[in-house]
């Protein structure tokens, strides 16, 4: 059966695979062509920001050659620990990343730890690349959760707005939540979640370019970018269906809450800091 998308009130129906073309007979998947791509543009606005803001163009450079195989396996191991009960009896499928299931928040964590010990050991500036790392982020999801689209995940529950969307794979999904007892019509449209957080990433990304030199100490705009995401995150995880839980707690909203609360705080307290300084 062909793969297709459609958004039914705007009477618009896509075929689409999660294939992008075959190559000596391996599968190349869309999901991991525009993750690509969207770690291509984030790596080329940093350079032009570093060349900006007097960082050396080779310290972005290497912080990305080190992080980004770390960030991938943390936002994989991140997703794989809170589904440990399906990936138990699944092993196999752990290494199945252009399958879906990646955390943003494990890619994060990962990131920054390899460029906080980097930036220690060459004495760079951390906070600086922390505030052209943030933009980065925001890009890679921005453009990177229309991976998502293709892999037909990610999504919300039902709803009667016009952009509502469905499709083969998501109302397989639904039918099998249903049959576990999850209160859901796999007939109806749902929520493409997908698309409102990469349209949230896409307004951040506009003010902090615009807003980027008027920072009033380094390291502001990415704890904006964790206040402004974390956010953002809170709302979206909300509408979805496949949220990962710690008990009855989804846990992309505790740790959004802990951005937004931290980055609030650490925010003040440099502003403060700064005034006392002056």
């Amino acid at each position: 059966m062909n793969s297709y998308i459609s958004f039914p009130a705007l009477g618009l129906e896509l075929n689409v695979d999660n294939v992008a073309f075959t190559v000596f007979g391996k599968d190349i998947y869309w999901y991991g062509i525009i993750i690509a791509l969207g770690f291509t543009i984030a790596f080329f606005v940093g350079m032009y920001l570093a060349k900006k803001y007097a960082m050396k163009a080779e310290t972005i450079l290497d912080i990305v050659i080190y992080a980004t195989p770390v960030a991938i396996i943390c936002a994989r191991a991140y997703y794989v620990a809170f589904r440990w009960d399906y990936y138990s009896k699944h092993l196999d499928e752990i290494v199945k990343i252009w399958n879906g299931g990646i955390a943003i928040y494990g890619a994060v964590i990962g990131a920054v730890i390899v460029a906080w010990i980097y930036c220690r050991v060459k004495k760079e500036n951390f906070l600086l690349f922390a505030d052209i790392g943030g933009i980065g982020l925001s890009i890679g999801q921005c453009v990177g959760r229309w991976g998502n689209f293709f892999n037909q995940e990610a999504f919300g529950g039902n709803t009667s707005l016009p952009w509502g969307m469905t499709g083969n794979k998501i109302k397989s999904t639904l039918y099998s939540m249903k049959a576990d007892g999850i209160a859901i019509d796999p007939k109806l449209p749902v929520h493409p979640t997908f698309l409102y957080e990469s349209i949230w990433n896409l307004l951040f990304i506009i003010l902090a370019l615009k807003f980027f030199h008027k920072r009033k100490f380094d390291g502001q705009m990415f704890l904006f970018y964790l206040v402004y995401y974390g956010m953002g995150r809170f709302w979206i995880e909300g509408l979805r269906t496949d949220s990962l839980y710690i008990g009855t707690f989804r846990v992309s909203q505790l740790v959004a809450i802990g951005c937004v609360v931290i980055g609030i705080a650490v925010m003040f307290y440099m502003l403060r800091n700064k005034e006392r300084k002056l």
